[in-house]
């Protein structure tokens, strides 16, 4: 049996809404909704939600766990939300912040400008480091990693954008000749 698969959702604080393999969530930081394998079934037990399984197939126990996984995902986001912080390494780098979008000067001959998905909020609390923040945990890391990959940082200097959490290995230099 899933370990993860087991564990009960809490969905004391927000609106669990199921209809067919459909499940709609809505909290104080916005609502999702996501259409789920019809194989896993969903029950909701007063304030908990119940994840299981008609059988022990391989692809029914790998959904087990994912769909627990992604409703966990869903009701935690709208809850609470999920916000990725990126860091600018770099001397003339920065990031400035056009109304909703972000204008980014990074080395190149032209600034990029980028403009995020409605659901998303990005903010630029130094002219290095940006925040972005949302309901939906995957949109998240993808508008992050989309930023991110805009300048990857490089190993020799550090150069570029990175995750705040995120340790650049750094490679030595080319020596003198002999």
């Amino acid at each position: 049996m899933s370990r993860v698969g087991k564990k009960p959702i809490n969905i004391k604080d927000v609106e669990f809404t199921k209809s067919g393999n459909t499940i709609k969530v809505k909290g104080k930081f916005g609502s999702l909704e996501k259409s789920f394998h019809p194989n896993i079934a969903i029950n909701v037990e007063g304030d908990e939600v119940l994840v299981t399984r008609p059988n022990d197939l391989r692809e029914n126990r790998a959904l087990h766990g994912l769909t627990r996984a992604l409703l966990n995902n869903m009701v935690e986001g709208v809850s609470d939300g999920y916000s990725k912080t990126l860091d600018i390494v770099g001397v003339g780098y920065k990031a400035e912040q056009k109304e909703k979008n972000l204008l980014l000067t990074i080395g190149y001959s032209h600034p990029i400008y980028f403009m995020p998905p409605d659901d998303i909020k990005i903010e630029v609390t130094t002219p290095t480091q940006i925040k972005i923040t949302g309901c939906d945990k995957e949109l998240v890391g993808q508008v992050a990693a989309k930023i991110r990959s805009f300048r990857k940082p490089e190993p020799y200097k550090g150069k570029g954008i990175k995750y705040s959490n995120e340790t650049i290995i750094r490679k030595a230099g080319k020596t003198a000749g002999k």
